[in-house]
């Protein structure tokens, strides 16, 4: 049996940072640490498609550095007839404790690099089988060949994301490309009726232009930007008359969000409070009940507002680390999955099909 050349793992560690690059699905745990060592072995062992090798995840606890320098086919043959039998038998130096297998079966294969078409599990295997299952994607294993370098590699990582990840994962890599793409250009903004402004140059100008081009049409019948800001202290666009025809006396607040939107379709405008979070800074409890305030007091009726946190991606860090914070009876919107609104329900609602 001829084995796959080997590529250390902390090199096949920044491989996976460019396979699997902001806006992949699960891209925590197709990057971490623990993939890396879990690909590294998934080569040592041979588990690649068309080979019948397969890994069992606590294989991958059971190496030690000392094993991993064991380059030869000799030595990686014995070793993983060895490994592959479950045992309870003390492994010095292991690379993980043993319980850490659930994390590499659940976290770190099967909700991560299965999903994402870089693993294969083995068929007709019953769930309670001790046999190993796990192997990695022939065209994916290929990406670590240590002979693989420069402009040949990027082109294999190029054609296997076209190739494996789902349109869905590639407009959010797309996306999240844009938002990095920051240069010192301003950003050209278009309104709905075609009026064009220009923004500084930045994550939230992005993003704002992603609320304004693409959530505004497409979830509104007749959007209308009343107000637009990047940052609490520049207005880029105020509408002051429009305001006043559908009935709102804007008054310059602390608590204002980054845009005002107006439906026009409704006899009854909407009005659209939004937030962009490039960084932080959501439609909280307490924003939510600040802007009511700042409606009911220019008479505009609360069953006519509605509130919206835009990100770029729910699974970057942004949203994680504010989506705690989020209002009950707003929604979020993200620019990578531009057609779907998740809504945060207040209150009882029964579950409809």
């Amino acid at each position: 049996m001829s084995l796959p050349d080997l590529t250390p793992w902390p090199d096949i560690h920044s491989r996976l940072q460019e396979i699997f690059p902001e806006g992949t699905p699960h891209r925590a745990q197709c990057v971490w640490e623990i993939a890396a060592r879990t690909v590294f072995v998934m080569m040592y062992v041979g588990a690649v498609e068309g080979a019948e090798v397969w890994l069992r995840p606590d294989q991958v606890t059971r190496m030690t550095d000392a094993q991993a320098a064991l380059l030869s086919d000799a030595d990686r043959l014995i070793w993983s007839k060895a490994s592959i039998k479950p045992s309870k038998a003390e492994v010095p130096g292991r690379w993980y404790a043993a319980n850490t297998r659930e994390s590499v079966r659940d976290d770190t294969l099967r909700n991560a690099l299965v999903e994402n078409g870089a693993v294969i599990e083995r068929p007709g295997l019953a769930t309670t089988s001790p046999l190993g299952r796990y192997a990695l994607g022939a065209g994916f294993a290929t990406l670590f060949d240590p002979a693989l370098s420069g402009v040949a590699l990027q082109d294999a990582i190029a054609n296997w994301q076209r190739n494996h990840l789902t349109p869905g994962a590639r407009m959010r890599i797309a996306v999240m490309r844009k938002g990095a793409a920051i240069d010192s250009d301003r950003v050209l903004v278009t309104f709905p009726g075609g009026e064009t402004r220009r923004m500084a140059p930045g994550l939230s100008s992005e993003l704002s232009r992603a609320v304004i081009e693409v959530f505004a049409p497409k979830f509104l019948g007749s959007p209308a930007v009343i107000f637009l800001s990047e940052s609490r202290d520049k207005v880029v666009s105020r509408d002051d008359e429009l305001a006043r025809k559908i009935g709102l006396n804007i008054l310059a607040d602390k608590n204002l969000p980054d845009i005002i939107l107006a439906d026009l379709a409704p006899a009854h405008p909407l009005l659209v409070f939004v937030e962009v979070v490039a960084s932080d800074g959501p439609i909280s409890e307490k924003r939510k009940i600040a802007l009511l305030k700042l409606t009911t007091a220019a008479g505009y009726p609360p069953q006519h507002i509605a509130f919206v946190t835009a990100y770029f991606d729910r699974s970057a860090a942004p949203f994680k680390k504010t989506v705690d914070g989020l209002a009950w009876g707003s929604f979020a919107w993200f620019a990578s999955e531009p057609d779907n609104l998740v809504e945060l329900i207040e209150g009882v609602r029964p579950l409809t099909h």
